[in-house]
């Protein structure tokens, strides 16, 4: 990493990541260990710890470093626990939950975003990630219940099959909503027939392909 990009990535951190209240030492470790320039077009590495959201082709975005800081934060991914991603994109954001988690199962709908997502957590040496391709928006088949699950999209409603797919205790975190006006949310199963819904913050991201909202039709 050339010595402005280090300078970029330190500043991410203390001028935009912790002063947005992301203080949680492992969040934040993550953050500094996992270089976001590794994930980027080299035509963006400008702007690689700029707090926006980057193109990263096929009309997909990596979101910005201050939300994927507060998600990871609510989220609170422990060293033993196994995750489903929903949306590999190029793979930063799964690369920050495989250095915070036991084991990541992530999935993608275009395959070109998957290879080119698994290449850049080869290069980085990160090598327990089970990249997928395939539809997730309405469900993904697991071998067993799951600890937790992130979507780095947004479901208008989430649907079932993921709730059901949590263990007793685990969590799914869901930017739930449309247009704009969207809400991040963890969803705690905390029993076999319970689960406990926690409103976080409002932003707004790209909803999930093929679950996007349907148009209305004016007569």
């Amino acid at each position: 990493m050339t010595q402005n990009q280090t300078t970029a990535h330190f500043n991410m951190l203390e001028q935009q990541v912790r002063p947005s209240d992301v203080l949680n030492t492992r969040v934040l470790k993550a953050l500094e260990n996992v270089e976001r320039s590794q994930f980027v077009d080299e035509s963006l590495s400008g702007l690689a710890y700029a707090d926006t959201e980057l193109p990263i082709g096929f009309g997909q975005v990596m979101l910005a470093p201050v939300v994927i800081g507060r998600l990871l934060q609510a989220i609170a991914v422990q060293e033993n626990e196994h995750v489903l991603e929903i949306g590999t994109g190029t793979g930063y954001l799964t690369a920050l939950l495989a250095s915070l988690a036991a084991e990541v199962t992530t999935v993608e709908i275009i395959s070109e975003l998957s290879e080119q997502a698994q290449q850049n957590l080869n290069n980085v040496g990160i090598s327990n990630v089970t990249c997928c391709v395939g539809d997730a928006s309405c469900s993904w088949p697991l071998a067993d219940r799951i600890d937790v699950i992130i979507s780095t999209a947004a479901f208008v409603t989430v649907p079932d099959d993921y709730l059901q797919s949590l263990k007793v205790g685990g969590r799914m975190l869901a930017v739930v909503g449309q247009g704009n006006m969207m809400t991040a949310n963890v969803i705690n199963r905390v029993s076999e027939w319970e689960w406990q819904t926690e409103s976080l913050f409002e932003t707004v991201i790209p909803a999930i392909i093929n679950a996007e909202p349907k148009a209305e039709f004016e007569f």
